[in-house]
């Protein structure tokens, strides 16, 4: 599941949704049956909050939903002033919501425990590290899975200029060596976890600990 944070609505066209067309391209290479879905948030009303369902018209719990159900999640994004785009930080905003209200009842985890994530970001100038950095860190404290050398980034030069499109990225061997490091080390991991699952209980260890702190302050 790809979330393209972009803040164009569609049928806009999106550098940041072509370089997640080079990423589903190699992921198919390698892996022809692989069922891939790019969701545009900007095309759905996601309300501001950390809950999964802030009431009237949030639509963020159709997206929540796919979230729940994929092996495989990529955000994607723009770089905007420097940073990730505010669509983006919207998208880590309400994903909080699953470490607060949401644990499995079968396994005591995150609903995100088993899920492995890429990260791809497109831009001017520098700021894609950043990007990075902030949201797999995010991702990590929601009990995601980060493989390596899943960060899929392209940058052009400083100042206005070409994006990622019309300044021809997918040629770059960088981009394109990376997108090959990304579509292998996320069909791994993701194979890794399907047959190797966490087996920690987050609930049990949270109600144990609730425990020993009542008789504490007894």
């Amino acid at each position: 599941l790809f979330l393209n944070c972009t803040l164009k609505k569609g049928p806009e066209v999106s550098n940041t949704e072509a370089l997640c067309n080079l990423l589903i391209e190699r992921l198919r290479a390698h892996e022809p049956d692989i069922e891939t879905e790019i969701v545009r948030v900007v095309d759905y009303d996601v309300k501001p909050g950390i809950g999964n369902d802030e009431g009237d018209g949030d639509e963020w719990p159709v997206i929540l939903e796919k979230v729940k159900r994929c092996n495989i999640i990529v955000p994607a994004m723009p770089i905007w002033m420097g940073v990730r785009s505010p669509v983006m930080h919207r998208v880590i905003e309400r994903l909080d919501g699953t470490t607060k209200t949401v644990m499995c009842e079968r396994t005591g985890q995150f609903p995100l425990y088993g899920t492995v994530a890429g990260c791809v970001v497109t831009g001017n100038e520098d700021g894609s590290h950043d990007c990075v950095a902030n949201t797999f860190a995010n991702l990590l404290h929601f009990g995601v899975t980060v493989p390596p050398n899943t960060d899929l980034y392209w940058v052009g030069d400083a100042g206005p200029g070409a994006s990622y499109i019309e300044a021809g990225g997918e040629l770059s061997p960088y981009v394109r060596r990376n997108a090959e490091l990304t579509a292998l080390n996320l069909l791994f991991g993701a194979k890794l976890l399907r047959d190797n699952p966490y087996t920690i209980n987050i609930a049990r260890h949270n109600a144990i600990m609730m425990q020993r702190n009542e008789v504490k302050a007894a």
